[in-house]
């Protein structure tokens, strides 16, 4: 995870021609590029072409192949439709000439209807919880060697789980968790750089929830794991530098694939945003 300044730098595209933008990704160690990246910048390109007062209200995603570090990031935009309420745009992340991730955005100008919500859970307050850097340094000094720096620096996002379990050698729980989030420092007051901050966060924790009633964990050598596709609604208005109550559950599991939604509440109990999400879980027992 990069510092604050790097990831508003992440979700800062070039544009190159119209309909075109240009974007880069953090070089962490990692493999591939992290899924709630190519969320954000998909995101940030379609607002591009969009008015100002229109807002995301949902965007669902495919990931379709792996993304590389090295290598900058196309994001082209359809611009579908424009209607008088809502404008749809299309977004597909290029690379090497392949199509990586492709997402549908769409978005509304603001209006006013009926309202409804599931309340809350009860959940202990962010301040009695550890930050996740904390927590996972006092695990890590029981992991592989290789293993041990894997949380000394410094994030962006503060995580606060409520009910953690050791990463790399988790405990069977029940496929559900909450925790807090929000960005370690204040961010700029633009509503739309809150969705695309709280689109990066969305994919941090979510695909794990599957993985809880099974004993495993994404650092293990023998397990695959990758986000298949992510959908997202935004509900109301907030702010990504507030604290944000991500309560997470897995339905279900099957043909090596995890099943997970999530509520994304802010402290004064309004339900924000919802997730779904599904991930490959592929276990290699040799």
């Amino acid at each position: 995870m990069q510092s604050l300044q790097k990831v508003i730098e992440l979700l800062d595209l070039e544009e190159i021609e119209q309909n075109h933008y240009l974007a880069t990704s953090p070089n962490e160690g990692w493999q591939r590029v992290y899924g709630g990246q190519v969320i954000g910048q998909a995101l940030v390109a379609a607002a591009k072409t969009v008015a100002a007062e229109r807002r995301a209200h949902s965007l669902h995603g495919y990931f379709l192949r792996a993304g590389d570090t090295e290598i900058p990031i196309l994001y082209k935009v359809d611009r579908i439709r424009d209607g008088r309420s809502f404008t749809t745009r299309q977004v597909v992340a290029v690379q090497n000439g392949e199509a990586i991730f492709a997402m549908s955005i769409s978005f509304q100008v603001a209006e006013d209807g009926l309202s409804h919500q599931f309340p809350m859970p009860d959940a202990p307050d962010p301040d009695s919880l550890p930050d996740e850097e904390e927590l996972r340094a006092g695990q890590a000094e029981a992991w592989p060697d290789a293993m041990q720096g894997s949380f000394e620096r410094s994030s962006a996002i503060q995580i606060r789980h409520v009910d953690p379990l050791d990463l790399y050698a988790p405990a069977v729980a029940p496929p559900h968790q909450m925790c807090w989030m929000r960005s370690r420092q204040p961010l700029p007051e633009d509503p739309r750089l809150h969705q695309c901050v709280l689109a990066y966060l969305s994919d941090w924790s979510l695909l794990d929830t599957a993985t809880r009633p099974h004993g495993v964990s994404y650092l293990q050598d023998e397990v695959q794991m990758a986000s298949l596709d992510h959908a997202m609604w935004f509900h109301r208005p907030f702010r990504a530098d507030e604290w944000l109550l991500y309560v997470q559950d897995s339905p279900a599991a099957s043909g090596a694939r995890g099943f997970n939604r999530g509520l994304i509440y802010n402290q004064a109990g309004d339900l924000v945003a919802s997730t779904t999400q599904e991930g490959l879980m592929r276990l290699d027992r040799r």
